[in-house]
């Protein structure tokens, strides 16, 4: 039996979104390491400061440490690798940028997991216990030197779980920056062999994956938030896993391009554990929770079966719903939906790769708002390839809508998408925090429009919405005006 520790760093700027939503991705990987017999904790740093974390890592002293990472948490996921590199015999790197990226990875973890995670994980700790090679598993890349059978305990724990760090060295003198750079200045190049034993096929059964171990997570701190923020104790369910389309814009580097069911009955048994749990909203994760109208509608059947009271939300595709898919979703307890439209002008759909219209868009919304829905919509100003008019067309597009959420940002080429691809020459930042009146907005890319001027265009847009709300069809001279003036403004801007 090894002692396993996953950590999901993310920290709160004060700058991200107000949603706070426990990580799934950790917790069926925890689920996974748990039924194959090992003893495993997970450390959510949602609601921790870094130095606590850190010190809250330590303690624990796993023998394996999987740490999750994204692009906007790169430089804290090595932090903790380099903090823990000398207690834990094998670090391991999972989750979309490392799926992406691996190679950047592997100067500061033994194994990047490559993919779904759940059964790679299992065959790793199997090989680390057994001192076994690596090579035989898929989904993985790591560096000959680290494999488990030469040298996993070499600057870590010992077999028997006690600390090989010397004696007399203190507290401080293992620690690193916390904020370290990702080029990884300073720190020595390790040697060996890096190999890459390619692509794990990815689960075809759902329903087979063990549900993720809630428990392990800070439930009792989720649900005192999203009752602050929302009135709701909220958490999410993931129905599905991939995605069928291919948006210029979006990753599919962990689950695919694809898209693989739950069974109705599977997701609403889940359901039920959450709301056991003392959740009462549920968001349900998935890409497109709308894609497939017959198991939709199987699973409202299940809710309204079951008796169960609940409020819920989720992601649909415009061209995936209709009215009456919509009515069955509210009578079975949802009440928002949101859609990730991202462009009110055809051309620059088809740029994006979205495959839908603005036609459609405004009917679905519609179509939802006519049921008694409340909507939601995302929208990408000033997309590589926009025109000023393109711009402030999709902004008077989004701000016509009947809309309770609206949501405006600016382009992110995410390492593995078309779009990262198709800029990368422009490239000139890794991913940052923004500063300003829309610090959450930050430009990575030499693009057409300047980051004032896209940071402009956000804020145009989230006043007119405002304007339109508090308005309510009052007023329209003084909205015309706002309009007019800021539109003569955005095109005046470099």
């Amino acid at each position: 039996m090894t002692s396993v520790l996953l950590i999901y760093p993310y920290f709160d700027s004060g700058r991200r979104s107000i949603f706070r939503f426990p990580p799934l991705g950790v917790a069926y990987v925890a689920a996974a390491v748990r039924n194959a017999g090992h003893r495993v904790s997970i450390l959510d740093c949602t609601f921790m400061k870094r130095a606590d974390a850190l010190r809250a890592a330590q303690a624990v002293r796993a023998e394996v440490v999987g740490i999750y990472s994204m692009v906007s948490m790169r430089n804290d996921s090595v932090m903790f690798a380099r903090t823990l590199r000398g207690q834990s015999g094998l670090l391991v790197a999972g989750g979309p940028l490392p799926s992406c990226e691996p190679a950047s990875f592997i100067d500061d973890f033994d194994v990047v997991v490559v993919g779904e995670g759940e059964r790679t994980i299992v065959e790793v700790l199997g090989a680390y216990e057994s001192r076994c090679d690596l090579s035989s598993i898929p989904g993985i890349m790591y560096r000959e030197e680290g494999s488990p059978d030469t040298s996993r305990l070499q600057s870590g724990r010992s077999r028997d779980g006690k600390s090989s760090i010397p004696e007399g060295v203190s507290e401080s003198e293992r620690e690193v920056p916390t904020h370290p750079d990702s080029s990884r200045d300073g720190v020595g190049t390790r040697s060996g062999k890096v190999l890459f034993n390619g692509k794990r096929n990815l689960e075809p059964d759902l329903d087979a994956i063990a549900f993720p171990a809630r428990d392990l997570l800070p439930n009792s701190l989720y649900i005192d938030y999203s009752k602050r923020k929302y009135g709701q104790a909220l958490t999410t369910v993931m129905t599905t896993r991939g995605c069928p389309f291919s948006c210029e814009f979006c990753s599919n580097a962990v689950f695919g391009v694809g898209h693989r069911e739950r069974s109705a009955g599977n997701v609403v048994d889940e359901v039920e554990q959450a709301l056991a749990l003392g959740y009462d909203r549920i968001h349900f994760a998935d890409d497109v929770f709308t894609l497939d109208t017959r198991r939709v509608l199987g699973i409202c059947d299940d809710i309204k079966r079951r008796g169960l009271d609940f409020h819920w939300e989720c992601l649909g595709r415009v061209d995936s719903v209709n009215s009456e898919v919509l009515a069955a979703m509210k009578a079975a307890g949802c009440d928002r939906i949101f859609f990730g439209i991202e462009s009110g002008d055809d051309s620059v759909l088809k740029l994006m790769r979205k495959n839908i219209t603005v036609a459609a868009a405004r009917g679905a919304v519609e179509a939802a708002h006519a049921v008694g829905l409340k909507t939601g919509a995302f929208f990408i100003l000033c997309y590589p390839g926009e025109t000023d008019r393109t711009v402030l067309t999709s902004i008077k597009f989004a701000v016509s809508l009947p809309l309770d959420y609206l949501s405006f940002t600016v382009p992110y080429p995410l390492p593995g998408t078309a779009l990262h691809e198709r800029v990368k020459s422009k490239m000139k930042s890794a991913w940052r925090h923004g500063s300003g009146l829309v610090p959450e907005h930050s430009l990575i890319f030499d693009a057409d429009f300047s980051e004032a001027k896209m940071k402009f265009a956000i804020l145009k847009g989230r006043a007119e919405f405002a304007i339109k709300g508090a308005l309510r069809g009052r007023g329209l001279p003084l909205a015309g005006a706002f309009e007019a003036a800021t539109d003569a403004l955005f095109r005046l801007m470099k």
